[in-house]
């Protein structure tokens, strides 16, 4: 299911459901297991899951950022800072598993957006399959449908909200923070 964009205070936000035939402790263990996220996102690392410690992202050019965890409950919720933005994950069991929120809250729409996001739905995709045992298979491919969609997304959001950023409309931006894989 496509994320939903929602004006909020300080830019806007991307919320993405899904309801996962897994329990909590399993997704947990995605989000947080240095060796299964290497599996679906392979330039991040946790580092100190605590409040105030931290996630690494490796830039894959020698370099890294460090991003501190705002809020961190065992089994329920992990929120760290994204450059000005944050990601938030919401974990809560379900009736047949557990029920995920990605919530990332953007300072600004920019020409990157569409990827960022389409980037989360496709990590999103490939959690549920290595859960299920299986593989996704060719993830640009589908990170490239989902672009497409994403870009409507975005474009019909910030013209709705009246929220398009001057990046955006000049075509520049932040470097993407997900880069599809095949």
């Amino acid at each position: 299911m496509i994320a939903t964009l929602q004006a909020a205070p300080r830019g806007i936000t991307a919320t993405f459901e899904r309801h996962y035939k897994h329990p909590v402790d399993k997704l947990w263990a995605m989000l947080t297991d240095n060796a299964l996220l290497a599996k679906w996102f392979p330039e991040l690392k946790a580092q100190d899951l605590s409040a105030g410690g931290s996630m690494i992202f490796d830039m894959r050019d020698g370099s890294s950022v460090v991003m501190e965890i705002m809020d961190m409950m065992v089994n329920s919720v992990l929120e760290y800072t994204w450059g000005n933005d944050r990601v938030r994950f919401e974990l809560s069991p379900d009736t047949d598993g557990t029920r995920l929120l990605l919530i990332e809250s953007m300072t600004e729409i920019t020409s990157h957006t569409a990827k960022d996001l389409s980037g989360w739905h496709v990590c999103l995709d490939v959690i549920e399959a290595l859960l299920d045992g299986e593989e996704l298979q060719n993830r640009k491919k589908v990170w490239e449908q989902w672009f497409v969609e994403y870009t409507r997304l975005v474009e019909i959001s910030t013209d709705n909200n009246g929220m398009k950023s001057r990046k955006l409309q000049m075509g520049g931006g932040r470097k993407s923070k997900h880069s599809p894989q095949s």
